[in-house]
């Protein structure tokens, strides 16, 4: 027999109520209406999407790959949709200093086998010059299209850190949509991963019970992006997450020769 809910021998400081396997399904249930009613909301979202106005660009304005200028056009790959990640660049930095937020969502989408099955083509775009990035990219091991921006006005170039679609019809193309910061994160499934687990993203922002780990116990001290940092961005060789110098964006720790570092080369990220 197992000791009640309320006995002192089960319950947890510092965590919720330990209850019986009925007593969670209909607090799960409550929970389950409000995620139905998010789920819609999000469709209506995505409707409303579809919808938004076009705005035409010229399709041959060239951007750099590895085989030189190309038309924008070319990375329709001749399907009528593509999807562009827009990488940010710090001109010179080594691999370990670019940015860990790009990196990570670059990460999460090294392969568009679906969306190509659903006409819809897939490449990241930076400003960084192209010597540059195409080592950056053997490095990381990107089998995604890369291109430089570099020069190129908005939308094509312009603000990074951005998700942007567009819509081909011949060799007309249109601008549909565009988003950045938060509205970026359906590309990481990791983060909806950690929004389904008990401690969350332990970001500093969330909203926690009483007595939950604090994002700073994480190992990440406050500074960069905010306050708490976000902490799961960088990390050392061991897989503490820190913001100091011997950290890389957690993904290079995959690499072939992603060893520990002195600096990180970027502007205002030397400890």
């Amino acid at each position: 027999m197992t000791n009640p809910p309320d006995d002192p021998t089960t319950a947890l400081p510092g965590r919720p109520p330990v209850v019986d396997l009925a007593t969670w399904q209909t607090a799960r249930d409550e929970l389950l209406v409000r995620e139905k009613a998010h789920t819609r909301e999000g469709d209506a979202l995505a409707a409303a999407r579809r919808r938004l106005p076009m705005v035409e660009l010229d399709g041959t304005v060239e951007v750099v790959g590895p085989g030189g200028p190309v038309p924008f056009l070319d990375l329709f790959q001749g399907r009528d949709e593509l999807v562009v990640y827009q990488h940010m660049w710090y001109d010179g930095a080594p691999h370990q200093g670019q940015c860990e937020g790009c990196t990570t969502t670059a990460w999460h989408m090294k392969d568009a086998v679906y969306l190509n099955a659903r006409g819809v083509s897939f490449a990241i775009l930076t400003t960084g010059r192209w010597d540059e990035v195409a080592s950056y990219v053997e490095f990381m091991g990107y089998t995604q299209p890369w291109y430089s921006v570099r020069g190129v006005a908005a939308p094509i170039g312009g603000g990074m850190g951005h998700i942007v679609s567009f819509l081909r019809d011949g060799d007309r193309v249109f601008l549909t949509y565009s988003t950045t910061g938060r509205g970026n994160e359906p590309v990481n499934g990791s983060l909806g991963l950690l929004d389904m687990t008990p401690y969350g993203r332990r970001e500093g922002w969330e909203d926690n019970p009483e007595g939950w780990p604090k994002a700073a116990e994480a190992g990440s001290p406050v500074g960069g992006h905010g306050s708490p940092i976000c902490w799961y961005w960088r990390s050392d060789a061991d897989g503490t997450a820190t913001w100091g110098p011997t950290s890389r964006p957690v993904p290079q720790w995959t690499r072939p020769g992603a060893s520990p570092v002195e600096t990180l080369g970027r502007h205002g990220h030397h400890h």
